[in-house]
């Protein structure tokens, strides 16, 4: 049943709960730019103690959420 499903013996990464002042701070930086570049995204995931993956994925994640909006 696994192999269906495509997991195969991988354990999918827990879904993150972002703070709502995580969040925030997130959707504020969103607002003046788009993309982050390395040492943003860096300084970004220290100031709100995420992973750098976790601030990558927020932002592609955003965009993508945008473009539907449009």
């Amino acid at each position: 049943a696994a192999a269906a499903g495509g997991t195969r013996g991988r354990q999918r990464r827990a879904r993150t709960a972002f703070t709502s002042e995580q969040v925030c701070r997130l959707e504020k930086t969103f607002q003046r730019q788009k993309y982050l570049g390395a040492t943003e995204r860096r300084k970004l995931a220290a100031a709100l103690q995420l992973s750098e993956i976790q601030i990558k994925t927020w932002f592609q994640n955003r965009r993508m959420k945008l473009k539907r909006q449009i």
